[in-house]
């Protein structure tokens, strides 16, 4: 049996999420008939549906790109840990990542686009640009604490004397993205990258030192 979708939502995930459902329920031997995915039927003894096409192929693609995130995630920490020495600093550093996705979901919504695979790819991307700016903070903040500032006087100025360059690396990846905004295929990859990057400025610059301060604060007290 085949069937493709069409209509207002085009994408089959969200067919194969109403219908699903509806085929757990019907049970026509006394048996839930089994659902595959990535998987191939090999028992002939039972019925079974096997959700292949263009949904197999979306659903092998997220799951590769969850993967190749994680993988990202443990390599940026391990990079971040060799360069500050310490195993609690990348963790600052990185809690700026999931930021992205308050811009992007909002800008998928506006511009009535989908979630799709190139949102992924542009998320995993703008990873790398967040860490960036994170990154920048808390080295200045390591330089300011070396030259004998105080700690809370030294957050203060690392939001404000490294948010133009923040400002600036964002703006370059608004202006750039902004060549493939109303592309059928990479708008995704545009969102992502325009409205994660917007976001993740306007949160980071002040949740890193924040939750610099709060960390560097424990640690001495309880040192």
């Amino acid at each position: 049996m085949t069937a493709d979708v069409a209509g207002e939502i085009e994408s089959p995930v969200y067919a194969v999420l109403a219908v699903g459902p509806e085929i757990e329920k019907y049970k026509p031997y006394g048996y839930t008939i089994e659902q595959y995915v990535a998987q191939q039927l090999f028992d002939s003894s039972r019925y079974a549906m096997k959700w292949d096409g263009e949904w197999h192929i979306t659903y092998e693609v997220f799951r590769d790109l969850g993967i190749a995130f994680a993988a990202v995630l443990v390599l940026i920490y391990v990079l971040v840990v060799g360069w500050f020495e310490s195993f609690v600093t990348p963790l600052v550093i990185m809690v700026a990542i999931p930021f992205s996705l308050v811009g992007i979901l909002p800008g998928h919504a506006l511009l009535s686009a989908f979630f799709t695979a190139t949102t992924m790819i542009g998320f995993i991307a703008g990873a790398g640009i967040v860490v960036r700016n994170s990154i920048i903070l808390v080295d200045f903040i390591e330089l300011r604490l070396k030259e004998s500032m105080a700690l809370d006087a030294a957050v203060i100025d690392a939001g404000a004397v490294r948010f133009r360059p923040m400002m600036l690396t964002a703006a370059a990846v608004v202006v750039g993205s902004g060549v493939i905004l109303f592309d059928p295929i990479f708008q995704g990859l545009a969102i992502a990258l325009m409205a994660g990057e917007i976001a993740s400025l306007a949160l980071s610059r002040v949740t890193v030192p924040v939750v610099y301060f709060l960390i560097q604060k424990y640690l001495r007290r309880v040192s």
